[in-house]
Parts: C-alpha cells; sequence; structure tokens
C-alpha cells in the first residue's frame, strides 16, 4: 500500500538549525547594530526570506524592534534591532560584581559602615524621587509618578486602588541577588517609598520576592 503522506506537527519545537539562525541573527544584531534583512541575509550566508521569517518570530518574543530609514531609491527600508529583553542572551557580571562588592564593603567597614553607606544612597534616592514625586497633589498620582520610576528602573511597578488605599506592586526585582545577600537593601527600600510619598502616609509590606512571593507589593494607605 502506498505510504500515507503526514501532515506536519503544528507547536513542535524549532528545529536546532532554525535556532542556530535564530541565534545568530541575535548576535549580529548585537555586534554590528541595526540592519536590514538583505544585509543580514548576505552576512548569515541564507536567504533574505528565511531572515525575515526569523526576525518576525523574534519580533512576536519582543527580542528585536524595527524603524523605517529612507532610501534613496524605492520604500524606505526596516531596519532591525535588538531591545533591552535580548540582554538575556549575553554574559550579565553584575550580579556577580554587585555581590564581590557588598562583601568587599563589608569587610572593609564593617556592618554600621555598610549601613552609613546605604543611608547615603536611600537619600539621593529620596531626593531624585523627590523631585518628581513632588508635583503630584494626589496619592495617586504619586503613586503613578513612583510607578513610572521604578519601571524606568526595571522593577516592572503598578498600582491597584483598593478599598482601604492602594496596593503599589513590582513584579519584577533587578537587584534580587544582591538583596539576599544584604537584607539593608530592602528595609532601606521601604523607608525611601515612604519618604517619597511624604508625611500622613503609610506604607506597609505586604508580599516579598525574597520571602517566595511572586512579587513585592505595599500597601500604601492615609494615616487618620
Amino acid at each position: 500500500m502506498p505510504k500515507t503522506a503526514t501532515k506536519p506537527r503544528t507547536g513542535s519545537k524549532p528545529k536546532t538549525g532554525n535556532k542556530r539562525s535564530r541565534r545568530a541573527i541575535i548576535d549580529a544584531l548585537k555586534q554590528q547594530g541595526p540592519q536590514d534583512a538583505a544585509h543580514l541575509a548576505e552576512g548569515l550566508g541564507i536567504s533574505a526570506m528565511a531572515v525575515r521569517q526569523h526576525l518576525y518570530e523574534l519580533e512576536a518574543e519582543g527580542l528585536v524592534d524595527h524603524a523605517a530609514e529612507a532610501r534613496p531609491l524605492g520604500r524606505p527600508a526596516k531596519l532591525w534591532a535588538l531591545t533591552p529583553a535580548a540582554d538575556r542572551f549575553f554574559p550579565d557580571g553584575h550580579a556577580e560584581l554587585t555581590l564581590g562588592l557588598i562583601d568587599s564593603m563589608k569587610q572593609a567597614f564593617g556592618a554600621k559602615g555598610l549601613e552609613k553607606l546605604l543611608a547615603v544612597r536611600a537619600q539621593e534616592q529620596i531626593a531624585a524621587y523627590g523631585a518628581r514625586i513632588d508635583r503630584q497633589r494626589s496619592l495617586a498620582g504619586k503613586l503613578r509618578a513612583l510607578a513610572e520610576i521604578r519601571s524606568e528602573e526595571g522593577y516592572m511597578a503598578a498600582v491597584e486602588k483598593t478599598a482601604e488605599g492602594y496596593l503599589f506592586i513590582e513584579n519584577h526585582c533587578p537587584v534580587c541577588s544582591a538583596a539576599a545577600a544584604c537584607a539593608e537593601l530592602c528595609k532601606s527600600e521601604l523607608e525611601v517609598f515612604r519618604a517619597a510619598l511624604g508625611d500622613g502616609v503609610t506604607v506597609e509590606r505586604t508580599d516579598h520576592i525574597l520571602a517566595g512571593a511572586r512579587r513585592c507589593a505595599y500597601r500604601v494607605t492615609r494615616r487618620g
């Protein structure tokens, strides 16, 4: 009996060759900067059609983005570039460096000395945050401004209204490794929030990533 043709499986994992091509595109954009699909294809030795397919898949995953560049003739070209989300594909020594610095500071200055350094950092944060938050009159406005600042710093912050007041949420902690090695960082963070939001506001931590929670969250209410 003749063999029945089998349909390609849907939802299957990318083939090894596709993974290599996708990684080669990411590396090329990292090393050479924004490029159009044609230049990428020429440099990688694969077809422009295949490159475009990979680029659209990477775009759907939030790893690349494109901008139009005018050309003397014809339509504008799409210049593709990596987004910050693609940083995870490359070595990052920040966590190791930070942990090393914390350990060195403890050895050089002792626990009290480290607390003094963190206090100076906290005061700098309070001043920087206050410059933007103080423009807001309402507590909701102050919290939105704080969420914007913290999101810029990588905390993926958000504000939710509750029956008692507000919930200030941070869905990511970019300094989690450092905080795990230095509990004073989290304590300092709570003090910064309280000072930045001003008198008459109570800030209490309700969820803590280091305690096993999915996120860090803070209950924010007005006193009295």
